[in-house]
Parts: structure tokens; C-alpha cells; sequence
């Protein structure tokens, strides 16, 4: 196969700015080696945001462009209406368009449920919730004027439900299925949009969940090698549209949702319920939920602003 390359296209890396290793860094480095112009987007806090590991931009800015690569810093957050609109409008202003959006931006504030603050929730929900949602409005009118875009929003397997991840794994489970919903929104636009959970040893799992068991299972897994992943569905050639995809170790996977053949009555009862609840959760001739991409247009009254 001939070199899949990104000339010509323009992409926003949100949280691209982090040490090594790190997910963003190692996403802005690859579309950038294969031609993409890319805009570095983070806000230098670290992925805590308390400035225990320090990000910057600008370093990678640098170093992409001493490799002879072509890159902007932006240094607005995502959690924002306004900010958001600002990174975009950093894309426009540096090279004219925005084709590829990549939401990788998060902070790690992970903790049982009942032991976080009010404040670390709502930040939480900003930047891995809000934040993509932000991001995808403020690149979606220029996506549809030019009938193509590609959206890849960094979910996590923790919306699966992981100790000490309960917002975090919301937010995630949020961002899931906003792609699942946008892919259906973008088809007649060319824009496909798409998840990506990433299983890799970045330095936000290495410093701040050193001596957790969560850190063992990712060594060996370097974020460079949960990249081409996000790159193909970053592609012209991306092959689908509303699909969670985990990577990690070099291995991707297609994540599905599934129904089982359950229990139907009609004269269901609380008893009747209880008494075949083994067939409910049955997973014997599950049936895989539908791709949305084609498969789940729906139309829906018009919308008129309030």
C-alpha cells in the first residue's frame, strides 16, 4: 500500500502538548510527519492541570518544525463555547481551514466517587465532556461548508466502569456517544466522526498512578503505537464512521454494543420478570447494535431557537 499521507490537511490536536510519553504529543508528531499542517493545542497544566508534569506547545511546535514540519501552539482550553471558537479560529488564521479535529484534552482526576471535590467533577465534565462537545461546534460549520471533515474524539474503556473513574467514566461514555450520533449528522457532509480508546503507558497513568495496578497493565504500551489508529480514522481514507475503536500494544479493536434475545411477554409481571431474569441478561445469539454510520437515520422535526 502507498503511504497514506496528510498534504494539504489542516489538524487540531487538543492536550498535544505533553511530555513524553504522551498521547496528544504522539498524535500531532505522526499527522505532522505525513504532511499535515497541525496546530498543537494545550494549555501547559499537565494532565492533572496542577503543573506537576508541565506541557507546552510551543516545545512541540518546535520540534516538529525542526523536523520540517508545519505547526502552530494554541494555548486556549476546550471547556468553553468562546475558547473553543478561539482554537478553531487559531487553524483558520495560521493556514486558512480546519479538516481534522483530534479531542484528545483531559485532566486525570480520579478518585472514589464519594472523595471528590465539587470542583474537580465540574472540571472533569468540561474538558471530556464539554470539551468535545465545544470543539465539534466551533469545526462543524466549516467541515459542512466544505463537505468533509474527520472528527476523532478520545474516549476511554473506563466508561465500562473502572474503581475510582465515576465521572471521569461518564464524561467518556458521553463522548462515545456523541460520535455515534454526529457520525449519523455528518454522513451527508463528508464528515465522519469517530471514538478512540487508547490503552497506552502515558506519563499521566506513569506519574500520577505510579504504584497502581491500572500503570502494570499498560507498560509496554507506548502511546506511539495507539497513533496509527487515530491516524487512519483521521484519513481521507477512513474506512467507517460512529465506531469505537481501543487500541493499544499495537492491537486495535472494534468495540460493539449488543442485545440479547431476552424475555418478551405480554403480560409481563414483576414475578414473571424476576422469574426468567437468567434469560434477560442471556448473551446466547447476542445481536450487535447497528452501525450508525447509514443505518440509523431518523428525521426529526424542525428546530426552531428559542
Amino acid at each position: 500500500m502507498a503511504e497514506l499521507r496528510f498534504d494539504g490537511m489542516v489538524a487540531i490536536v487538543t492536550g498535544g502538548g505533553g511530555q513524553k510519553p504522551s498521547l496528544g504529543r504522539s498524535h500531532a508528531l505522526l499527522l505532522a510527519s505525513r504532511g499535515a499542517k497541525v496546530v498543537v493545542n494545550d494549555l501547559g497544566t499537565g494532565p492533572n492541570g496542577r503543573n506537576e508534569v508541565p506541557a507546552s506547545a510551543a516545545a512541540l511546535v518546535e520540534e516538529i518544525r525542526a523536523a520540517g514540519g508545519e505547526a502552530v501552539a494554541d494555548v486556549n482550553s476546550v471547556a468553553t463555547r468562546e475558547s473553543a471558537e478561539a482554537i478553531v479560529q487559531t487553524a483558520l488564521d495560521a493556514f486558512g481551514a480546519v479538516h481534522i479535529v483530534v479531542n484528545n484534552a483531559g485532566v486525570a482526576l480520579l478518585a472514589p466517587f464519594d472523595e471528590l471535590s465539587d470542583g474537580d467533577i465540574v472540571r472533569m465534565l468540561d474538558v471530556h465532556m464539554m470539551g468535545p462537545i465545544w470543539m465539534c461546534r466551533a469545526a462543524w460549520p466549516h467541515m459542512k461548508k466544505q463537505r468533509y471533515g474527520r472528527i476523532v474524539n478520545v474516549g476511554s474503556t473506563a466508561m465500562f466502569g473502572i474503581y475510582g473513574t465515576a465521572v471521569y467514566a461518564a464524561a467518556k461514555g458521553g463522548t462515545y456517544s456523541l460520535s455515534r450520533a454526529l457520525a449519523v449528522e455528518g454522513e451527508d457532509y463528508g464528515i465522519k466522526v469517530n471514538t478512540v480508546l487508547p490503552m497506552a503507558a502515558t506519563v499521566a497513568i506513569t506519574h500520577l498512578q505510579a504504584d497502581s495496578e491500572l500503570t502494570q497493565t499498560q507498560l509496554g504500551r507506548p502511546p506511539e503505537l495507539v497513533s496509527p489508529v487515530v491516524a487512519l480514522l483521521a484519513h481521507q481514507s477512513c474506512p467507517c464512521s460512529g465506531k469505537a475503536i481501543e487500541a493499544g500494544g499495537g492491537k486495535a479493536y472494534d468495540v460493539v454494543l449488543g442485545t440479547s434475545p431476552g424475555y418478551e411477554s405480554a403480560d409481563i409481571t414483576l414475578e414473571s420478570l424476576a422469574s426468567n431474569w437468567d434469560r434477560v441478561v442471556d448473551p446466547t445469539g447476542i445481536t450487535i447494535a447497528p452501525d450508525t454510520y447509514g443505518d440509523l437515520r431518523m428525521a426529526l422535526k424542525p428546530y426552531t431557537p428559542a
